[in-house]
Protein backbone atom coordinates (compact mmCIF):
# COMPACT_ATOMS: atom_id res chain seq x y z
CA UNK A 1 0.00 0.00 0.00
CA UNK A 2 3.03 2.45 0.75
CA UNK A 3 4.26 1.92 -2.38
CA UNK A 4 0.98 2.68 -4.23
CA UNK A 5 1.04 6.16 -1.84
CA UNK A 6 4.62 6.83 -3.18
CA UNK A 7 3.83 6.36 -6.76
CA UNK A 8 0.73 8.60 -6.02
CA UNK A 9 2.76 11.76 -4.88
CA UNK A 10 5.04 11.39 -7.17
CA UNK A 11 2.21 11.45 -10.07
CA UNK A 12 0.36 14.72 -7.61
CA UNK A 13 4.20 16.07 -8.07
CA UNK A 14 4.25 16.37 -11.65
CA UNK A 15 1.79 19.00 -11.38
CA UNK A 16 1.98 22.68 -10.73
CA UNK A 17 2.34 22.77 -6.53
CA UNK A 18 -1.00 24.67 -6.05
CA UNK A 19 -2.67 22.68 -8.87
CA UNK A 20 -1.65 19.37 -7.20
CA UNK A 21 -2.99 20.24 -3.60
CA UNK A 22 -6.00 21.24 -5.40
CA UNK A 23 -6.79 17.66 -6.93
CA UNK A 24 -5.27 16.26 -3.36
CA UNK A 25 -8.23 17.83 -1.86
CA UNK A 26 -10.84 16.68 -4.46
CA UNK A 27 -9.59 13.33 -4.41
CA UNK A 28 -9.81 13.39 -0.38
CA UNK A 29 -13.41 14.70 -0.88
CA UNK A 30 -14.82 11.95 -2.58
CA UNK A 31 -12.86 9.35 -0.75
CA UNK A 32 -10.46 8.24 -2.56
CA UNK A 33 -8.08 8.94 0.27
CA UNK A 34 -5.35 6.77 1.89
CA UNK A 35 -6.37 4.38 5.06
CA UNK A 36 -3.93 3.83 7.47
CA UNK A 37 -5.24 -0.22 8.39
CA UNK A 38 -2.89 -0.61 10.72
CA UNK A 39 -3.62 -0.91 14.66
CA UNK A 40 -2.31 2.02 16.32
CA UNK A 41 0.72 0.67 18.51
CA UNK A 42 -0.14 1.15 22.28
CA UNK A 43 3.03 2.93 23.47
CA UNK A 44 1.75 6.15 20.82
CA UNK A 45 -1.36 6.76 23.29
CA UNK A 46 -1.61 9.74 24.85
CA UNK A 47 -2.88 12.98 26.12
CA UNK A 48 -2.84 16.45 24.81
CA UNK A 49 -4.50 18.93 27.30
CA UNK A 50 -6.87 16.14 28.26
CA UNK A 51 -7.66 15.41 24.70
CA UNK A 52 -6.78 11.33 23.97
CA UNK A 53 -4.75 10.79 21.17
CA UNK A 54 -4.57 7.40 19.37
CA UNK A 55 -0.97 9.08 18.45
CA UNK A 56 1.20 12.18 19.06
CA UNK A 57 1.79 12.32 15.45
CA UNK A 58 -0.89 15.39 13.47
CA UNK A 59 -1.41 17.24 10.75
CA UNK A 60 -0.53 20.37 10.61
CA UNK A 61 -2.49 23.86 9.72
CA UNK A 62 -2.28 24.89 6.23
CA UNK A 63 -3.03 21.10 4.31
CA UNK A 64 -7.35 21.53 5.52
CA UNK A 65 -7.78 25.54 4.87
CA UNK A 66 -11.00 24.86 4.34
CA UNK A 67 -11.97 22.10 6.95
CA UNK A 68 -12.81 19.82 3.99
CA UNK A 69 -11.10 16.67 4.89
CA UNK A 70 -10.38 16.26 8.09
CA UNK A 71 -11.84 12.64 8.51
CA UNK A 72 -9.83 11.71 5.62
CA UNK A 73 -6.81 12.47 6.86
CA UNK A 74 -7.76 10.69 10.08
CA UNK A 75 -8.22 7.95 8.32
CA UNK A 76 -4.85 8.01 6.65
CA UNK A 77 -3.49 7.61 10.31
CA UNK A 78 -2.84 11.24 11.93
CA UNK A 79 -3.59 11.32 16.03
CA UNK A 80 -5.54 14.85 15.57
CA UNK A 81 -5.81 17.21 12.44
CA UNK A 82 -5.53 20.95 12.50
CA UNK A 83 -7.75 22.86 9.97
CA UNK A 84 -7.50 26.35 8.35
CA UNK A 85 -5.92 29.14 8.60
CA UNK A 86 -9.47 30.06 8.16
CA UNK A 87 -10.59 34.54 8.42
CA UNK A 88 -13.65 35.53 9.18
CA UNK A 89 -14.37 36.94 5.51
CA UNK A 90 -13.44 34.78 2.57
CA UNK A 91 -9.92 35.56 1.18
CA UNK A 92 -8.51 35.02 -2.18
CA UNK A 93 -4.60 35.42 -0.93
CA UNK A 94 -1.65 36.51 -2.47
CA UNK A 95 -1.42 36.33 -6.55
CA UNK A 96 -0.35 32.74 -8.15
CA UNK A 97 2.28 31.49 -8.40
CA UNK A 98 3.11 31.31 -4.40
CA UNK A 99 3.90 27.64 -3.76
CA UNK A 100 7.09 26.66 -4.53
CA UNK A 101 8.33 22.73 -4.33
CA UNK A 102 12.21 23.12 -3.55
CA UNK A 103 13.36 19.64 -3.93
CA UNK A 104 16.69 19.68 -3.82
CA UNK A 105 16.26 20.40 -0.38
CA UNK A 106 12.67 18.81 0.56
CA UNK A 107 11.38 21.97 1.11
CA UNK A 108 8.89 24.02 0.83
CA UNK A 109 8.35 27.76 0.16
CA UNK A 110 4.65 29.30 0.23
CA UNK A 111 3.51 33.17 0.51
CA UNK A 112 -0.40 31.66 0.46
CA UNK A 113 -1.57 34.79 2.36
CA UNK A 114 -4.52 32.92 4.12
CA UNK A 115 -6.46 32.16 0.99
CA UNK A 116 -9.66 30.41 2.59
CA UNK A 117 -13.65 30.62 1.58
CA UNK A 118 -14.08 32.34 5.46
CA UNK A 119 -15.38 31.20 8.54
CA UNK A 120 -19.24 30.30 7.92
CA UNK A 121 -18.61 27.86 5.28
CA UNK A 122 -15.37 26.59 7.49
CA UNK A 123 -17.77 26.18 10.44
CA UNK A 124 -20.70 24.75 8.77
CA UNK A 125 -18.14 21.72 7.40
CA UNK A 126 -17.20 21.42 11.62
CA UNK A 127 -20.93 21.17 12.52
CA UNK A 128 -21.70 18.78 9.86
CA UNK A 129 -18.52 16.58 11.31
CA UNK A 130 -19.78 12.88 13.58
CA UNK A 131 -19.58 13.58 16.89
CA UNK A 132 -17.75 10.73 17.52
CA UNK A 133 -14.17 10.23 15.70
CA UNK A 134 -10.94 8.82 16.12
CA UNK A 135 -9.09 12.06 16.79
CA UNK A 136 -9.68 15.72 17.63
CA UNK A 137 -10.39 17.97 15.03
CA UNK A 138 -8.59 21.80 15.51
CA UNK A 139 -9.24 24.90 13.83
CA UNK A 140 -6.34 27.73 13.19
CA UNK A 141 -7.95 30.78 13.30
CA UNK A 142 -6.44 34.11 11.79
CA UNK A 143 -7.14 37.82 10.53
CA UNK A 144 -8.12 39.12 7.32
CA UNK A 145 -5.67 41.24 5.69
CA UNK A 146 -7.42 44.14 5.48
CA UNK A 147 -9.21 43.70 8.25
CA UNK A 148 -9.34 47.36 10.40
CA UNK A 149 -8.97 45.90 13.95
CA UNK A 150 -7.27 42.21 13.61
CA UNK A 151 -8.00 41.24 17.33
CA UNK A 152 -11.90 41.58 16.43
CA UNK A 153 -11.16 39.06 13.83
CA UNK A 154 -9.24 36.78 16.27
CA UNK A 155 -12.11 37.00 18.39
CA UNK A 156 -15.24 36.95 15.73
CA UNK A 157 -12.87 33.95 14.93
CA UNK A 158 -12.70 32.02 18.65
CA UNK A 159 -16.47 32.63 19.51
CA UNK A 160 -17.93 31.20 15.90
CA UNK A 161 -15.39 27.40 15.80
CA UNK A 162 -15.56 27.07 19.96
CA UNK A 163 -18.59 24.91 20.03
CA UNK A 164 -17.70 23.09 16.85
CA UNK A 165 -14.00 22.05 17.11
CA UNK A 166 -11.75 20.23 19.76
CA UNK A 167 -9.04 23.05 20.21
CA UNK A 168 -8.54 26.35 18.78
CA UNK A 169 -4.98 27.50 17.42
CA UNK A 170 -4.61 31.31 16.88
CA UNK A 171 -1.81 31.83 13.99
CA UNK A 172 -0.44 35.39 14.52
CA UNK A 173 2.87 34.09 13.06
CA UNK A 174 2.41 33.61 9.13
CA UNK A 175 5.03 35.37 7.49
CA UNK A 176 2.55 36.56 4.90
CA UNK A 177 0.49 38.47 6.06
CA UNK A 178 1.89 41.82 6.37
CA UNK A 179 2.24 42.97 10.05
CA UNK A 180 0.98 39.67 11.88
CA UNK A 181 3.92 38.83 13.35
CA UNK A 182 4.49 41.73 15.76
CA UNK A 183 1.18 40.55 17.63
CA UNK A 184 3.93 38.17 18.92
CA UNK A 185 5.60 41.47 21.10
CA UNK A 186 4.37 41.56 24.67
CA UNK A 187 2.48 44.32 24.63
CA UNK A 188 0.49 43.48 21.41
CA UNK A 189 -0.05 39.67 22.20
CA UNK A 190 -1.18 40.82 25.74
CA UNK A 191 -4.03 42.52 24.65
CA UNK A 192 -4.54 40.02 21.93
CA UNK A 193 -5.08 37.00 24.75
CA UNK A 194 -7.05 39.50 27.26
CA UNK A 195 -9.72 39.78 24.09
CA UNK A 196 -9.59 36.10 23.84
CA UNK A 197 -10.02 35.67 27.19
CA UNK A 198 -13.01 37.36 27.04
CA UNK A 199 -14.85 35.59 24.65
CA UNK A 200 -13.52 31.87 26.56
CA UNK A 201 -15.15 32.91 29.35
CA UNK A 202 -18.07 33.86 27.68
CA UNK A 203 -18.35 30.68 25.62
CA UNK A 204 -17.51 28.55 28.33
CA UNK A 205 -20.71 30.42 30.52
CA UNK A 206 -22.61 29.37 28.03
CA UNK A 207 -21.78 26.02 27.05
CA UNK A 208 -19.89 24.62 29.46
CA UNK A 209 -17.33 23.67 27.11
CA UNK A 210 -13.51 24.43 27.49
CA UNK A 211 -11.42 23.45 24.11
CA UNK A 212 -7.37 24.19 24.78
CA UNK A 213 -6.17 27.29 23.22
CA UNK A 214 -2.91 27.38 21.63
CA UNK A 215 -0.84 29.81 19.80
CA UNK A 216 1.51 29.66 17.07
CA UNK A 217 4.61 31.10 17.05
CA UNK A 218 8.05 31.78 14.91
CA UNK A 219 11.18 29.94 14.66
CA UNK A 220 12.56 33.69 14.31
CA UNK A 221 12.27 34.71 18.01
CA UNK A 222 15.85 35.19 20.05
CA UNK A 223 16.21 33.72 23.69
CA UNK A 224 13.89 37.31 25.19
CA UNK A 225 11.46 37.38 22.67
CA UNK A 226 11.05 33.48 24.02
CA UNK A 227 10.87 34.51 27.75
CA UNK A 228 8.47 37.12 27.10
CA UNK A 229 5.66 35.21 24.83
CA UNK A 230 6.12 32.74 27.19
CA UNK A 231 5.02 34.46 30.57
CA UNK A 232 2.68 36.45 28.50
CA UNK A 233 0.99 33.65 27.74
CA UNK A 234 1.03 32.21 31.02
CA UNK A 235 -0.63 35.26 32.28
CA UNK A 236 -3.33 35.14 30.32
CA UNK A 237 -4.31 31.17 30.43
CA UNK A 238 -2.97 30.10 27.15
CA UNK A 239 -2.88 26.01 27.18
CA UNK A 240 -0.21 25.75 24.72
CA UNK A 241 1.73 26.56 21.78
CA UNK A 242 2.81 25.36 18.33
CA UNK A 243 6.13 25.82 17.75
CA UNK A 244 6.65 26.82 14.91
CA UNK A 245 5.59 28.48 11.73
CA UNK A 246 7.41 28.71 8.90
CA UNK A 247 10.63 31.10 8.81
CA UNK A 248 11.53 34.12 6.87
CA UNK A 249 15.14 32.72 6.77
CA UNK A 250 17.12 31.37 4.28
CA UNK A 251 20.11 29.26 5.46
CA UNK A 252 23.25 28.69 2.90
CA UNK A 253 22.38 24.89 2.24
CA UNK A 254 19.62 25.57 -0.10
CA UNK A 255 20.24 24.68 -3.33
CA UNK A 256 17.58 24.44 -5.34
CA UNK A 257 16.81 27.55 -7.81
CA UNK A 258 13.57 28.70 -6.60
CA UNK A 259 15.41 29.06 -3.18
CA UNK A 260 15.11 32.83 -3.74
CA UNK A 261 11.14 33.04 -3.55
CA UNK A 262 9.61 35.35 -1.10
CA UNK A 263 7.54 33.36 1.67
CA UNK A 264 7.79 31.24 4.59
CA UNK A 265 10.46 28.13 3.86
CA UNK A 266 8.94 24.69 5.57
CA UNK A 267 10.49 21.23 5.30
CA UNK A 268 13.40 19.37 5.86
CA UNK A 269 15.77 23.05 6.30
CA UNK A 270 13.60 23.84 9.15
CA UNK A 271 14.24 20.52 11.65
CA UNK A 272 16.87 21.59 13.43
CA UNK A 273 16.01 25.50 13.58
CA UNK A 274 12.54 25.08 14.50
CA UNK A 275 13.52 22.17 17.17
CA UNK A 276 16.28 24.50 19.03
CA UNK A 277 13.33 27.27 19.11
CA UNK A 278 11.28 24.62 20.50
CA UNK A 279 13.65 23.04 23.41
CA UNK A 280 14.10 27.42 23.93
CA UNK A 281 10.28 27.32 25.16
CA UNK A 282 10.28 24.08 26.84
CA UNK A 283 13.02 25.59 28.87
CA UNK A 284 11.44 28.90 29.47
CA UNK A 285 8.14 27.11 30.01
CA UNK A 286 9.57 24.39 32.95
CA UNK A 287 6.12 22.17 32.40
CA UNK A 288 3.67 25.53 32.74
CA UNK A 289 2.98 25.00 29.19
CA UNK A 290 2.16 22.13 26.66
CA UNK A 291 3.94 22.48 23.46
CA UNK A 292 3.90 20.81 20.20
CA UNK A 293 6.38 20.62 18.03
CA UNK A 294 6.14 21.15 14.33
CA UNK A 295 9.07 22.07 11.53
CA UNK A 296 10.66 19.53 9.25
CA UNK A 297 9.25 16.74 10.74
CA UNK A 298 9.58 13.17 7.65
CA UNK A 299 10.57 10.56 10.24
CA UNK A 300 10.05 8.81 13.51
CA UNK A 301 13.44 10.18 13.96
CA UNK A 302 12.40 13.73 13.58
CA UNK A 303 9.15 13.13 15.49
CA UNK A 304 11.17 12.24 18.72
CA UNK A 305 12.99 14.31 18.68
CA UNK A 306 10.82 17.57 19.05
CA UNK A 307 9.07 15.37 21.95
CA UNK A 308 12.80 14.87 23.18
CA UNK A 309 13.28 18.71 22.99
CA UNK A 310 9.73 19.35 25.09
CA UNK A 311 6.94 18.54 22.75
CA UNK A 312 4.15 15.91 24.05
CA UNK A 313 2.63 15.94 20.01
CA UNK A 314 4.06 17.37 16.93
CA UNK A 315 2.77 18.19 13.81
CA UNK A 316 3.83 17.67 9.59
CA UNK A 317 2.58 18.97 6.45
CA UNK A 318 5.74 19.59 4.26
CA UNK A 319 7.19 16.04 3.75
CA UNK A 320 4.08 14.72 2.82
CA UNK A 321 4.59 16.84 -0.29
CA UNK A 322 7.68 14.37 -1.34
CA UNK A 323 6.36 10.79 0.45
CA UNK A 324 2.60 10.85 0.08
CA UNK A 325 0.61 10.12 2.96
CA UNK A 326 2.18 6.63 3.73
CA UNK A 327 4.69 8.75 5.43
CA UNK A 328 2.14 8.88 8.16
CA UNK A 329 2.08 5.50 9.60
CA UNK A 330 5.57 5.05 8.88
CA UNK A 331 6.33 8.03 11.04
CA UNK A 332 4.33 6.72 14.34
CA UNK A 333 6.19 3.22 13.11
CA UNK A 334 9.12 4.40 13.56
CA UNK A 335 8.39 6.53 16.20
CA UNK A 336 6.99 3.73 18.71
CA UNK A 337 10.21 1.78 17.63
CA UNK A 338 12.23 4.58 19.21
CA UNK A 339 10.95 5.40 22.09
CA UNK A 340 10.90 1.27 23.12
CA UNK A 341 14.72 1.14 22.06
CA UNK A 342 15.30 4.17 24.71
CA UNK A 343 13.28 1.99 27.36
CA UNK A 344 10.36 4.27 27.37
CA UNK A 345 6.84 2.87 27.65
CA UNK A 346 5.00 6.40 26.77
CA UNK A 347 5.56 9.27 25.09
CA UNK A 348 4.92 11.17 27.61
CA UNK A 349 7.92 9.54 29.44
CA UNK A 350 9.77 10.98 26.98
CA UNK A 351 8.67 14.55 27.06
CA UNK A 352 11.90 17.01 27.61
CA UNK A 353 14.46 14.02 28.08
CA UNK A 354 16.40 15.53 25.66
Amino acid sequence: MSDFHGLAARLIRMLEPETAHQATIAALKTGLGPWDLSKADPILSTTLCGMPLMSPVGLAAGFDKNAEVPLAMLRAGFGFVECGTVTPLPQAGNPRPRLFRLDADRAVINRMGFNNEGLEAFAARLQALPAKRSGPVGANIGANKDASDRLADYAVGLKRVFDLCDYVTVNISSPNTPGLRALQSKDALAELAGRLSEVREERRAATGRNPPLFVKVAPDLDDDEIIVLTETALSFGIDGLIVSNTTLARPDTLSSDQRGEAGGLSGAPLMTPSTRVLGAFHAAAQGRLTLIGAGGIASGADAYAKIRAGASAVQLYSAMVYEGPGLVPRVARELAERLRADGFTSVAQAVGAG
